[in-house]
């Protein structure tokens, strides 16, 4: 190592932490661009850590070096030289373990994962277990709790590769598990169990039994951080419960009355901190809401939880309401018992409960019994509905209560109440109204009160009149005089007066929007922004409930300040903007079109919107990272290549989260907008349909549900106007359909829906199995030989006599939902096997169809290759087939695009593995057709290439099948000309099983070609290189070389493979 690229390394790490931020942007500049794409960095970091003085230099060091060894998938440290490599791994761990600072220690034993995640997967380190397994065993407290982090940074990284190490992993954790000295190495070892717990087989009985074995010594240690207040101790163990609690192995099984035990005395101890009290809240959710509650159900343990979570519930609350505590808790358990639990087993006991409390002298049990039944309601609405002439006394009494904690908690369970039992709460209107319109003049029960009536008035249609004039007086005054929150609410309120009045508002229309307008104008974020779109979601119902004539001289100024909000850079007024466009063309119809060119490009804008990173800015990525000051959170600045970004972990999740959510929401209301467009404004959208339905047609497979639902709701909505907008009779029931639809029906939307309908099933069919379409088999067939038959209703042409064939010529949109149809297909092939053959022959003359010469590239080169994807599918049941199968892929043999030629040399190759015919007579001819692929010319484009790789891997499975019908010393020099393969490394499997078997059995005639061979070897193991085989042919080809060292070592040292000798 060159001790002045060191040195000089270190002084510019020192310049970064330099307060000045041109010093630190130009040594910043100057370690990218002359050190850190250099090998020579990752030895100069590890010596900076062993040898400087400064412990934040040190940090640093440790932080950059992991990520020079991360880049680009560690092509970095494998080009340091093998004895500096090794020279590394055996002093790291020493070196840490001698560190004195904690925060270097745990920055370089994530350098030491780092390393383990390339070199254990290669087998080239073989001592890491049981240097770390001493480290975690040793006398001093110190270097057990340095050990077991370093073993657990590993695991993290790579608990795959030490699997087969489980048995001596469980004895070791076992023991530290139990240190008597330090709780650091005992929260350490559940962690690492933590990540073992997500490679644990449910069918491994053994492994299973271990796991459940320690769990209760793993329960004793997280009751042991919270009872030291071991914060972060803490937080990390219960989040390895929540994972042990999502995953589908029983290992919590046989403990669950025990772990339900331990959160609610964690929960429940008021002398703990209170924010570890609130810590088991998330777990004892979990435990109801995902598949352990059938567990809670078997065991009746409802009502025990009940009973420990009511005296929480009693709890003081911060007035915050984004401020967490365990009160707060307690109640999203009930809230989750209640709808994850049958009725019976929560109702009941809970209504025991809740008349005890609300019994109570103490106002803080009465709060608590108004919150729990208000979270219960909407699990348990129906069963409660019955009981609620009990509930009914209660919350007249809480109302009036004496104390304010218990009037804002009964207005809460009021405002639930509205949603889940409209009726019965329209029926208590006359105790209701009144009640909360005098709580509204009280300041602490203001905003909870004004909550609890904007709920009410939502149900109160045909009785709100009596109560119109009263409601809008008093909320009028609150709009003058009441704090921002509260006027968000207050605004809320009279939307929803408006809404329930409809004409009945209009005496209150005017003056209400001359006081609602100024809020049309906040800039301001947070409460200014909430209630600025509030106040945009009011008008929007007001206009429909006075309809577009009286609102008509407000429109213009309310479409402006609806364009001005989607300008503000702010997701929730987009998605208020967006809402209020809906309403608007649903007032006033098509007048509302001469807006639609500068509607439609924002909701289409933001449906484009990737949720996932696009949108989360420059100045949010700044605010939500650190600033780089700090040595352990050191921004990584991205190369042109973009292979390194900013680091995980480095990120403030919860703040992009946050982005994403919003955007997520606005993205749902801007789908949802389009269809109510389209039926609002008629003719006039008609240029919007096709730009629209493709961009929904995307969303259908958008992870959120909400989008996914309000796409899948506008096209049907588009469907449903293109219908009703065509000229068409009454349609006829009955299977014949006697009442065709238009062209433009046809044409505008159903193939993209339909095309991206079929792909999306594909991909889930292959995905889940069979279990997917059980019982509706013959209905997906159906759908495929339709579209194959081009006669679904999206294909039909009423101007096309029903007797005449479709042509062949079609457009490019028609032969994407062709190839869609195909992938249907060959997913049926795929998840049936065998048992795919009947539907076979039904399948072929339709598939085959789309292979003639008139037909296009994407006809000819899906149907060849969804033939081949169907025979990988059919596997043996193919024979019947064969011969058909081999004069289709024959003639397509001599296509003239690669394309087709690819597809085809696949499609024969399997053909030729799977069939249990005698194909060899044939195998002159196949060979003379698959010849010309393995000719291409420089320069030729990849498509070229990929022909060959499929044409290599056809000859190989002939050669495999039948080696004695194969003239080697003919077809084996221009054979290995194609390799290594260049685009298509799937074939590589075939390629390689073709070597291993001539090795095997006709090993003399590979022998003029060793060197070759050997070479093709290096590349492939090239561990610079992109993996081009998989691990059983990787293990098998290195097997290969053992032995041919052991003939001619020499020859295997000039290839370069001596380091892939077993043993080396």
């Amino acid at each position: 190592m060159d001790p002045n690229f060191a040195q000089g390394l270190h002084n510019l790490l020192l310049q970064t932490l330099s307060p000045d931020t041109a010093q630190l942007k130009a040594a910043t500049a100057q370690l990218n661009t002359e050190y850190y794409k250099n090998p020579a960095c990752i030895p100069a970091l590890a010596s900076i850590i062993a040898s400087s003085p400064e412990q934040a230099i040190r940090q640093l060091a440790a932080v950059e070096l992991r990520k020079r060894i991360n880049y680009d998938s560690g092509k970095l440290w494998l080009l340091v030289a093998q004895d500096g490599r090794e020279q590394m791994k055996a002093s790291l761990p020493e070196l840490i373990i001698k560190e004195a600072s904690s925060t270097v220690r745990s920055a370089a034993s994530r350098v030491l994962a780092a390393i383990a995640s390339i070199e254990v997967p290669l087998g080239t380190w073989p001592n890491l277990l049981p240097t770390l397994h001493q480290a975690a065993t040793s006398s001093v407290a110190l270097q057990r709790e340095v050990g077991m982090f370093m073993l657990f940074s590993v695991l993290e990284n790579i608990c795959e590769g030490f699997q087969e190490h489980l048995v001596e992993l469980f004895k070791l954790f076992d023991q530290t598990i139990r240190d008597p000295e330090s709780i650091e190495v005992r929260i350490t070892t559940v962690r690492a169990l933590g990540v073992i717990a997500q490679y644990i087989d449910s069918d491994d009985k053994s492994e299973l039994g271990m796991y459940q074995r320690i769990l209760p010594s793993m329960i004793q240690v997280i009751g042991q951080c919270v009872e030291v207040n071991n914060d972060v101790g803490a937080r990390h163990l219960f989040d390895v419960l929540e994972t042990l609690l999502i995953l589908e192995v029983p290992i919590l099984s046989k403990s669950i009355p025990d772990l339900v035990e331990f959160l609610l005395r964690c929960g429940g101890t008021t002398s703990f901190d209170q924010d570890l009290r609130i810590l088991p809240s998330m777990p004892s959710t979990g435990l109801s809401n995902s598949i352990k509650k059938s567990k809670l159900q078997s065991l009746g343990l409802g009502p025990v939880m009940l009973e420990r979570l009511m005296p929480i519930t009693t709890e003081e609350e911060p007035e915050d309401v984004d401020d967490d505590a365990p009160s707060r808790s307690a109640l999203r358990i009930i809230d989750g018992l209640s709808t994850n639990l049958p009725p019976s087993q929560v109702f009941p006991p809970l209504r025991n409960l809740i008349v005890q409390y609300f019994s109570s002298p103490n106002a803080a049990n009465r709060r608590g019994a108004m919150l729990a039944i208000g979270v219960a309601v909407e699990g348990c609405s129906e069963f409660m509905s019955n009981y609620m002439g009990e509930v009914w006394p209660m919350v007249e009494a809480g109302l009036q209560d004496g104390d304010a904690g218990v009037r804002k908690a009964t207005c809460v369970a009021v405002s639930c109440f509205c949603e889940w039992l409209e009726e019965e709460c329209s029926s208590k209107h006359a105790m209701l109204v009144p009640a909360i319109m005098n709580l509204i003049n009280d300041e602490p029960t203001q905003r909870s009160a004004c909550t609890a009536l904007d709920a009410l008035l939502e149900i109160l249609h045909d009785v709100i009149d009596q109560y119109l004039h009263l409601i809008m007086e008093r909320l009028a005054g609150l709009l003058e005089t009441a704090p921002l929150p509260v006027k968000a609410v207050v605004t809320g309120a009279i939307g929803s007066a408006a809404h329930a009045s409809r004409e009945g508002f209009l005496p209150y229309f005017e003056h209400t929007m001359s006081r609602l307008q100024h809020f049309l104008v906040l800039t301001g974020e947070g409460e200014e922004t909430e209630l600025r779109g509030i106040t945009m979601d009011a008008i929007g119902t007001f206009a429909e409930a006075v309809g577009k004539d009286v609102f008509r001289p407000f429109f213009p100024d309310m479409m402006k300040q609806a364009f001005q909000g989607i300008e503000m850079d702010s997701a929730r007024l987009r998605e208020c903007s967006f809402l209020f466009f809906g309403v608007m063309a649903r007032v006033f119809g098509e007048e509302f079109a001469t807006y639609l060119p500068q509607v439609v490009p924002p909701l289409l804008q933001s449906c484009k919107q990737d949720e996932s990173n696009s949108d989360f800015s420059v100045a949010e990525a700044a605010s939500a990272f650190d600033s780089g000051s700090s040595p352990s959170n050191a921004i990584t600045i991205a190369d042109d290549d973009g292979k390194e970004g900013i680091e995980l972990e480095d990120i403030d999740l919860d703040k992009m989260m946050d982005v994403n959510s919003a955007i997520a929401v606005e993205k749902e209301i801007a789908a949802d907008t389009i269809g109510t467009l389209f039926n609002a404004t008629r003719n006039h959208f008609f240029p919007y349909v096709e730009p629209c339905s493709l961009e929904l047609t995307e969303l259908l497979n958008h992870y959120y549900e909400g989008i996914r639902k309000s796409a899948m709701d506008s096209l049907l909505e588009i469907l449903r106007t293109l219908y009703d907008l065509s000229d068409h009779a009454d349609w006829v029931p009955g299977t014949v359909v006697q009442v065709p639809v238009s062209t433009t029906v046809r044409d505008l939307i159903t193939i993209s829906v339909v095309s991206a309908l079929c792909v999306g099933l594909a991909e889930t069919m292959n995905k889940v199995g069979p279990a997917l379409v059980d019982g509706y088999l013959e209905r997906v067939s159906e759908i495929a030989v339709q579209i194959l038959q081009q006669k679904a209703f999206c294909q039909q042409d009423p101007d096309q006599d029903e007797a005449d064939e479709a042509p062949e010529d079609q457009a490019e949109y028609d032969s994407v939902l062709i190839s869609s149809a195909g992938d249907l297909v060959s997913a049926l092939a795929n998840i049936l096997g065998g048992d795919f053959a009947p539907a076979f022959n039904t399948f072929f003359p339709l598939i085959s169809k789309f292979y003639k010469k008139g037909r296009s590239l994407s006809d000819r080169s899906s149907a060849i290759g969804c033939l081949a994807e169907i025979i990988a599918g059919m596997k043996v049941a193919v024979t019947p087939s064969s011969e058909q199968l081999l004069e289709l892929f024959y003639r397509a043999l001599s296509d003239e695009d690669p394309e087709v030629l690819s597809n085809a040399a696949f499609g024969l190759g399997l053909l030729v593995e799977h069939s249990q015919m005698d194909l060899s007579p044939q195998y002159m001819q196949l060979l003379s057709a698959l010849q010309p692929l393995f000719t291409v010319p420089a320069g030729s484009p990849p498509a070229r290439f990929n022909a060959r790789d499929n044409g290599a891997g056809a000859v190989a499975r002939l050669i495999v099948r039948n080696t004695g019908a194969i003239p080697l010393e003919q077809v084996l020099p221009l054979w290995l000309s194609a390799l290594p393969l260049k685009n298509d490394f799937l074939e590589n499997r075939p390629v390689f099983r073709c070597i291993f078997h001539l090795f095997s059995t006709q090993s003399a005639a590979l022998l003029p070609y060793l060197d070759t061979l050997l070479a093709v070897f290096a590349v492939v193991l090239d561990p610079n290189q992109a993996d081009q085989i998989s691990d059983d042919i990787r293990r098998d080809l290195i097997n290969l070389i053992g032995l041919l060292n052991g003939e001619d070592p020499g020859k295997i040292q000039a290839a370069g493979l001596a380091a892939f000798v077993p043993g080396a």
